[in-house]
């Protein structure tokens, strides 16, 4: 499972972290970005597919990891995001070897559901999905936000950037209005 084992010699060698963690599902090159997640065998609609696991820290200290992803995104690193509302105190920072359900893509058109049941964030196929398909779920970004997260899920449905579902009417507005000001701007 993602360890560390020491040898005699004082170097450490990483063990590749095992998909197994859950029966239905294992990970690799992704078509949307990245690495992904890719059902294994036939996943009946409804399945708690695994879980997204990582450290339980308060609103806070999220905040103060924001910031940091924000600036490591700036200078060219990783800032993809990985804290996920937990409660009203409390997020969940899957960024961990461990947590394999980090690495499940964003889409418009999502297979699956993130769910909290009792204090655990479980993905939930939403419907039935075949060997080899990719897993995906709608992150649910705050509109406010549209211009820093740019989707790349493919979708006939997608809205160009990452927000929530029931956000992606009025994101669709303000695209539209930032185009026609361009326009209008570029003709004066």
């Amino acid at each position: 499972m993602g360890c560390v084992v020491r040898l005699k010699t004082k170097r450490a060698i990483k063990k590749p972290l095992r998909a197994a963690l859950s029966r239905w599902i294992s990970h690799g090159a992704s078509s949307i970005h990245g690495r992904g997640v890719r059902a294994r065998v036939l996943i009946p609609a409804g399945t708690r597919v695994v879980e997204y696991t990582g450290e339980r820290i308060t609103k806070a200290e999220a905040e103060r990891r924001e910031k940091l992803r924000l600036a490591r995104g700036r200078r060219g690193g990783d800032d993809c995001v990985y804290i996920f509302e937990l409660n009203a105190r409390h997020d969940l920072d899957g960024r961990t070897r461990r947590n394999v359900a980090r690495l499940i893509n964003h889409s418009c058109a999502p297979n699956c559901r993130a769910e909290t049941i009792r204090g655990r964030i479980w993905i939930i196929a939403r419907r039935e999905i075949p060997p080899g398909e990719e897993l995906t779920f709608d992150y649910g970004f705050a509109l406010k936000e549209w211009r820093l997260h740019p989707c790349r899920c493919g979708s006939p449905k997608c809205a160009g950037y990452i927000v929530s579902g029931w956000q992606r009417w009025r994101l669709r507005r303000l695209v539209r209005e930032a185009r026609a000001l361009e326009r209008r701007t570029a003709i004066n």
